[in-house]
């Protein structure tokens, strides 16, 4: 079996962020949070990392991280193209907006050849999540059988505006039984709640939510390929310009139809993530602290 290679998708457009915040610095070198990602990857036992991008950012991208990154581990990139779609599909004129993050794991088709770890380019995991993928990668894996890293709906919230998660369900195996997308999730009174349709409802703080840590083989290409292909033929005429097909939401899919089972492991560490500008400053902070405590060097790669 070929060694584990660490996927990041890093194609979004930053639209609530104000910008490319994949390659945002928040390190006392102007390091984004991807960098520490990688870092803690090749920590685990990561050797080579996938930049799933669009090809107008590949030289920002080189400038920003992958000049430095290539130091320490094994770089290429995955380009997410719009016009990446079926034969019998038009993209809908003046449409920016990529398809979603299903579609831009499928630019992956090709370029990875092994069991693979997939992240959120903006969400920092901490190390332990890692660690505990890469054993996943390494001795359970198999065409059938995934896995994903959970966390605690209310460590994963900001305060600065309302998240999307995927609130998951577990059987008595520890298995995925059903993933929802939730779209506006909050802090509200020292309480965790969700508008559901224009009501503010409360969730449970430690419900499990996916936060786009996935561990698949390459066959999950195949499959994802045809529920894509259905989704965009029934979602396109009635939202053209928006429509998007999302990792959880397809994952829940397979695991409805008896596709692939899915282990739920957990990180004990605490997410944080760069959802709007203003949660900017406290990841600077954190970043600073855990370089003060020794947990990261001061250069990450010599």
């Amino acid at each position: 079996m070929n060694k584990p290679t660490l996927v990041i998708l890093a194609a979004g457009m930053g639209s609530r962020y104000g910008g490319m915040k994949q390659i945002d610095g928040v390190g006392s070198h102007g390091e984004p949070i991807i960098e520490f990602s990688i870092y803690d990857a090749k920590e685990a036992g990561f050797e080579n990392v996938v930049l799933i991008i669009r090809r107008e950012h590949e030289q920002a991208f080189h400038t920003a991280l992958t000049n430095r990154v290539s130091k320490g581990m094994n770089v290429k990139f995955a380009y997410q193209d719009i016009n990446n779609v079926p034969s019998d599909i038009v993209v809908p004129e003046g449409r920016e907006k990529p398809w979603g993050t299903t579609h831009a794991l499928l630019a992956c088709k090709g370029v990875v050849d092994g069991p693979f770890a997939i992240i959120n380019a903006d969400d920092f995991y901490g190390k332990d999540a890692y660690k505990v993928i890469y054993n996943f990668l390494t001795t359970e894996v198999s065409d059938d059988h995934y896995a994903m890293v959970g966390y605690a709906a209310n460590n994963t919230l900001t305060d600065h505006g309302t998240v999307t998660r995927g609130v998951c369900q577990e059987d008595e195996n520890g298995n995925l039984t059903s993933i929802v997308e939730v779209q506006k999730i909050a802090r509200k009174d020292g309480k965790v709640v969700y508008d559901d349709n224009g009501t503010w409802k409360e969730m449970d703080p430690n419900a499990l939510v996916s936060m786009n840590f996935w561990g698949f083989t390459p066959k999950v290409f195949d499959d994802m390929d045809v529920y894509f292909d259905e989704f965009i033929h029934a979602n396109l005429a009635s939202n053209p310009m928006k429509c998007e097909y999302v990792i959880p939401t397809t994952v829940g899919q397979m695991v409805k139809d008896g596709k692939c089972t899915v282990k739920v492991l957990s990180s004990k560490d605490q997410w944080f993530g760069v959802t709007y500008q203003e949660d900017k400053p406290l990841v600077v902070e954190k970043i600073a602290e855990m370089k003060e405590a020794g947990i990261y060097p001061d250069i990450l790669w010599k």
